[in-house]
């Protein structure tokens, strides 16, 4: 076999160098390493790698060009028991491909054997590596840097966002080109939105169960090459590769002020269980990769099949170098940590992990917004409030307390308190702003907000589970009809629980984070796990829009960016100077007995001249405001709700805010 001279063991991936390309590859348990070239035939040429520094693999190939389609063939020991599974019959992808040619197909070829290597050769079905260069002319683009105080972050998925949307051209609708189109520019911007949240745009697979029954991930979470852009929602109108629409979108958000977050996930791969296929990491370096049990079995702390070691220096490596490019060559803002605990499992989460303190102190990622999902399955996998600064933090306990307070009435005053004011019992720590309570109502997994008020169970059937998929206990209210079409007195209170949420959620303390679509009233039809549907359930029906919701939640989160008790990102202080004072209906503080028992009925003021109303109740209540003179703004004015001199007659269920003149 012609062996693969020279070439550097940095960088890591295939690197167009002068004339031809660098190839370098992670492994400290190979014996060898084949580097396979293929052309448009699928005609294989092997090279051996000739250069091997530490645990990098490396040569260089003159003459070699963007677009050379490529794998690797990897040398060492088949022992399950150690937690080796090399074998010679799997081609595997690049962990550092920017780009694949090829799907992952449900076919026998791609799976090892759980005990025994078989000899079915793989590379027929395996995606290619695709040599790829990544320079990009950027025309001055700049982030916008939005301070924590300031943001407002929209989540949404890139197909889901537009691929109904009659005003966006049909070739690109549901692509990055159609997320970056000056309709939807100008909708986020009218709307208020400062950051967008993408799910997952890392090349991902289905799994072969989806596959068997006709379903496709939709969500994206089952990655497969992280470095490599979706290609399934790319236009490719002009020639643009996915990577270079998806830079062109970034650059087009930016220029409208919007910052770009992605879903990024390093929790589990592609690779799934141990019956599952053999595509990348498996057979390059099994045990440095992942996190086995004694017998070479992987630990499960994701639910996915898998989970990644995080904890090894050469796999935080990767992750590292991967945050850089999304971040220097493609201009992102931020990232979400899917399954964030597993950032700092060693196994047992620490966080002070070596990984947490890398990434913060990576001079190529300053600036960036760090977004942890603070759970896995795995032993004390719940650790919210427990991630170190600068990470924010989704917080599912202000989702479901503010639920249970509008929709149930189960919670104290005392508790509701605290969620508004940033779940300062969780995030009131040294170097921890309000700013890293990540406050929603909803995400993409759960209930949306229509559905919040819409059903009393989840009605997931067509995932194919038998309705055993999802979370049971959802804090959901349906106001006396199960669906949808409910009659107009039954509308009319859900319309209600739905403004009160959505007041409860932008003016709260900490960054809200808004579900796309719950401003316009979208519904999934009571499915609270919708991540194999990849269709007009998910995706948003703009021509069935509430343009009054979307008004109202525009009105909202102006009124927000003008209280600067919700955007300095300090901690509420009460007494002399003070930002909070909490009134009970009398306009007198709080005593402790009405924190703990009182009825959901009370006053907040903000910053000396915001003024919130809050009636929880089932009935109309009376409020003696405080001393000045206060008016009632546009957006909370209803029938049910006057002012008069001194005092405010507050409908049920609402939330109201007066500004003092």
């Amino acid at each position: 076999m012609e062996i693969l001279s020279g070439g550097s063991p940095e960088p890591l991936g295939a690197s167009v160098e002068g004339h031809g390309v660098n190839f370098s590859l992670f492994s400290a348990h190979a014996e060898r390493v084949v580097l396979c070239l293929f052309d448009a035939q699928g005609n294989e040429r092997q090279l051996e790698l000739g250069g091997h520094s530490g645990s990098r693999w490396h040569g260089f190939l003159p003459d070699a060009r963007p677009g050379l389609r490529y794998g690797y063939r990897l040398h060492g020991p088949f022992d399950p028991a150690q937690g080796h599974r090399y074998n010679l019959a799997k081609l595997v992808i690049d962990p550092y491909a920017l780009a694949l040619d090829g799907t992952v197909a449900d076919v026998a070829a791609l799976y090892d054997g759980a005990d025994s290597a078989d000899n079915l050769d793989s590379a027929p079905w395996v995606p290619k590596s695709v040599v790829v260069d990544p320079r990009y002319d950027w025309q001055g683009d700049r982030y916008p840097a939005t301070s924590w105080g300031n943001t407002v972050i929209y989540e949404a998925h890139v197909r889901g966002l537009t691929q109904r949307h009659p005003d966006i051209p049909a070739p690109l609708r549901g692509t990055y080109a159609g997320l970056a189109h000056p309709v939807m520019i100008d909708y986020l911007t009218t709307l208020g939105i400062t950051a967008i949240e993408l799910l997952p745009v890392q090349q991902h697979a289905d799994e072969p169960r989806l596959q068997r029954q006709g379903l496709r991930n939709y969500w994206g979470y089952n990655v497969l090459a992280p470095f490599a852009v979706e290609p399934r929602y790319a236009a490719g109108q002009d020639n643009l590769s996915a990577l270079d629409e998806f830079r062109a979108m970034v650059k087009k958000l930016h220029g409208a002020g919007i910052e770009v977050i992605l879903d990024v996930v390093f929790n589990h791969t592609a690779e799934l269980d141990l019956p599952g296929p053999t595509l990348s990491l498996r057979g390059i370096d099994n045990c440095r990769y992942y996190w086995l049990d004694e017998q070479g079995d992987y630990q499960n702390w994701t639910g996915c099949g898998n989970t990644l070691k995080l904890a090894d220096p050469d796999v935080a490596t990767w992750v590292l170098d991967c945050l850089r490019f999304w971040r220097q060559d493609c201009h992102v803002d931020g990232f979400r940590f899917d399954l964030g605990t597993v950032l700092g499992r060693t196994p047992a989460f620490d966080p002070t992990a070596a990984l947490f303190a890398a990434i913060s102190q990576d001079p190529q990622l300053k600036g960036c917004k760090f977004i942890a999902e603070p759970w896995d399955i795995g032993p004390d996998g719940y650790q919210v409030g427990r991630f170190p600064s600068p990470f924010a933090e989704w917080n599912d306990r202000f989702r479901d307390d503010m639920r249970r307070f509008w929709l149930h009435n189960t919670i104290a005053l005392g508790a509701f308190a605290r969620r508004l004011a940033a779940s300062s019992d969780l995030f009131h720590h040294p170097d921890r702003t309000p700013g890293a309570s990540i406050n929603m109502l909803t995400a993409h997994d759960g209930f949306t907000l229509q559905d919040v008020v819409s059903f009393n169970d989840k009605h997931n059937q067509a995932n194919g589970e038998n309705n055993r998929d999802g979370a049971f206990d959802n804090h959901s209210a349906n106001h006396g009809y199960e669906g949808i079409d409910a009659g107009s007195d039954v509308q009319a209170r859900r319309r209600v629980s739905q403004r009160a949420l959505l007041a409860t959620l932008l003016l709260s303390q900490g960054t809200p984070m808004l579900l796309a679509g719950d401003e316009h009233g979208h519904s999934q039809q009571g499915n609270n796990n919708a991540y194999c549907q990849d269709n007009e359930l998910t995706w948003l029906d703009w021509q069935r829009a509430d343009p009054e919701l979307t008004r109202y939640t525009a009105a909202l989160i102006r009124l927000r960016q003008q209280i600067p008790a919700l955007t300095h990102n300090c901690w509420w202080t009460e007494g002399d100077g003070q930002t909070v004072a909490w009134l009970n209906p009398q306009a007198q503080a709080l005593s402790a007995g009405e924190w703990e028992q009182g009825e959901p009925l009370l006053q907040i003021r903000l910053s000396q001249d915001y003024l919130f109303v809050i009636n929880a109740t089932t009935k109309t209540g009376e409020i003696t405001l405080p001393e000045g003179r206060w008016v009632l703004l546009e957006p909370f004015r209803c029938p049910d709700s006057s002012l008069s001199i001194g005092c405010l007659r507050v409908a049920a269920h609402t939330f109201s805010v007066l500004l003092k003149q």
